[in-house]
């Protein structure tokens, strides 16, 4: 497998290229508008084909460039089909099986932190978007956030995977670059070390966080799959 864990440092955004060596099949996770010469430029060094875009959720923090790629590279946009983006090419849903070349990616509905957030699960790692993040999670207080719901996404669909697996996250605003299910599972200090459900309702109820910076351009244009991003 091709891969890579490519950056935004304006809005600390992860995103991932994925890559069949036999077909030279590909598919970019959480891609962001801005970064679009760099995933061109990627794809075109190591020879690979676009086929998917896939996101987490519908995000409030940057502008997807999937709209974008579709229209420059004829790759298809996958959303769930509850993240309110009607625009994407595959709406998914819980356990459905993506294949590019010789890669299996699983979907997995994870909401919580919005009601269409999904991690992508292979056979040794997760993507998780905003749902788990490395010691943290996705806040649960907008866009049909719910806490009680993302404590049983975590706590049912993610940590019920094998302890070894990588966990990829959608964001890291501290340098981390992955993490793994046994790790999160033992130190997340908000939903790790056994915390209970009503532990983590208390935890995110307490959260005195800021408004999303890019909440008011990026919410309306990835509900467009990014076709306001000029």
């Amino acid at each position: 497998m091709i891969f890579r864990q490519l950056f935004d440092a304006e809005t600390s955004t992860y995103s991932y290229l994925l890559g069949c060596e036999r077909t030279r099949r590909a598919c970019l996770i959480d891609p962001v508008a801005s970064e679009l010469p760099i995933y061109m430029d990627l794809l075109q060094s190591l020879d690979l084909k676009l086929i998917y875009t896939l996101e987490t959720h519908v995000h409030a923090d940057h502008i997807t460039g999937a709209g974008l790629l579709r229209e420059k590279l004829g790759s298809k946009s996958v959303v769930h089909r509850d993240a309110g983006a009607s625009c994407a090419d595959l709406l998914v849903t819980d356990g459905v099986l993506l294949q590019i070349g010789d890669l299996d990616i699983r979907v997995r509905h994870t909401p919580g932190h919005t009601a269409g957030c999904v991690s992508y699960v292979m056979a040794d790692r997760v993507f998780t978007g905003d749902a788990l993040l490395i010691a943290g999670c996705g806040r649960t207080d907008f866009q049909q956030g719910d806490a009680g719901q993302l404590y049983d996404s975590i706590t049912g669909k993610l940590f019920s995977l094998p302890p070894d697996t990588l966990v990829y996250p959608g964001h890291d605003y501290n340098g981390h670059t992955v993490s793994s299910i046994k790790q999160e599972m033992a130190l997340n200090p908000r939903i790790g070390q056994g915390r209970t459900r009503e532990d983590f309702i208390e935890i995110m109820r307490e959260l005195k966080l800021a408004y999303p910076k890019f909440i008011d351009q990026a919410l309306p244009a990835n509900q467009a799959c990014g076709s306001l991003a000029g």
